[in-house]
């Protein structure tokens, strides 16, 4: 610089062609060169709307969820309408009056009348003709925090069979199916069947089958050709025929006693596996369970799907359900009957007095099973 030049503005970084000394030139987007960089309009402002890719996942999750209420409604409307019903519970003079809690009528049926020849060679039912049962229980679901009691009542036991004198108890049902049974079991306990249940040899078959078979574990081998298998000792996954077998035989030494102990573990590990959450959420296993049970079982006319819920959670409750044997004194020999079971009156009475009331059931009524 000359001697007498007048000195000239110093470099100021933010200074741009065209701007004037110690200013900032204008940014067409309205902020400096030290200003911070803009946020995405809207995001995380309330009142703003979503980014258009956030609406649309949820508009996804909206449709897949009304998709699924859609289609869980349809199922269970369907097996609701599809239940095969049978008026099994009625009105008449005399029949015991409504107590504590809600009892169930479960039956066993070894009709044959839906099975092809295939099946049943393939369950190894035999060709009898008629029908009779080969399972008898009263589930008795209480109001208050007692346990639920799931009682066997022995196929042979002796009763007065209302229109047809005494006879054995599964006799009921061959001569009147499921409306003469319930009246029969409901003036011999003294107890209301509030809901009825049966099922059949095929069915039982298919529900085992759907939920993958059920595991057992056999103190024993059981071989039996009548019941059609042949089980080794030690625990085992049984499929549908197996398990049909397993639940009819009455290989032991206490033969039909045995045997109803046999069908209510069964059922309460049947039951459990059918409610699991590995069941529930398998698609293969939970879809041919549903469709499958408007074929396995039959309930009574005013029986519908919602009632089943209660009964199947106290099924599978494990230690949380007592089970036992309705009491009884020995057996006898009938003229033209053969060998029946005679129930113990009193300890009988106190039992199902328990039931009715809601109490809890006296220890020394309850058959307790081999060990």
């Amino acid at each position: 610089m000359s001697y007498g030049q007048q000195p000239g503005p110093r470099y100021n970084p933010t200074q741009r062609m065209g701007t004037a000394p110690g200013q900032r030139h204008p940014d067409p987007r309205g902020r400096g060169p030290w200003d911070p960089p803009p946020s995405r309009a809207g995001v995380g402002t309330p009142g703003t709307p979503l980014p258009r890719r956030k609406r649309r996942i949820g508009r996804i999750v909206l449709i897949v969820l009304a998709v699924l209420v859609v289609l869980v409604a349809g199922v269970l409307i369907y097996v609701e309408s599809a239940m095969n019903r049978v008026a099994a519970l009625s009105d008449y003079d005399g029949r015991p009056a409504a107590g504590a809690g809600t009892n169930w009528l479960i039956v066993g049926s070894d009709s044959r009348a839906d099975l092809s020849a295939e099946d049943e060679q393939r369950l190894g039912t035999g060709d009898a003709k008629g029908q009779r049962t080969d399972t008898i229980m009263l589930m008795h679901l209480p109001d208050n925090g007692t346990k639920p009691t799931l009682v066997s009542l022995l196929r042979d036991s002796y009763v007065d069979i209302p229109g047809k004198g005494q006879n054995k108890l599964n006799a009921a049902y061959a001569f009147g199916g499921a409306p003469l049974l319930a009246k029969t079991v409901e003036l011999r306990t003294g107890l209301r069947v509030d809901h009825y249940m049966e099922i059949g040899f095929g069915g039982f078959a298919n529900v085992v089958d759907a939920v993958g078979g059920v595991q057992m574990c056999l103190a024993n081998p059981i071989d039996d050709p009548l019941a059609g298998i042949n089980l080794p000792a030690g625990c085992q996954e049984l499929d549908g025929a197996n398990a049909l077998g397993y639940v009819r035989t009455r290989k032991g030494p206490r033969a039909d006693l045995d045997r109803v102990i046999r069908q209510r573990q069964f059922i309460s590990a049947l039951t459990d596996k059918a409610t699991s959450f590995g069941t529930v959420i398998n698609p293969f296993r939970m879809v041919p369970l549903i469709a499958g049970a408007p074929d396995a079982i039959t309930v009574d006319e005013g029986d519908h799907l919602w009632n089943l819920p209660s009964l199947a959670f106290a099924m599978g409750a494990g230690d949380g359900l007592t089970t036992t044997t309705v009491p009884f004194s020995g057996t006898k020999t009938v003229k033209g009957i053969g060998s029946v079971v005679v129930w113990d009156k009193a300890k009988t009475d106190k039992l199902f007095t328990a039931l009715r009331t809601d109490a809890e059931v006296p220890a020394d009524v309850i058959v307790a099973p081999p060990k």
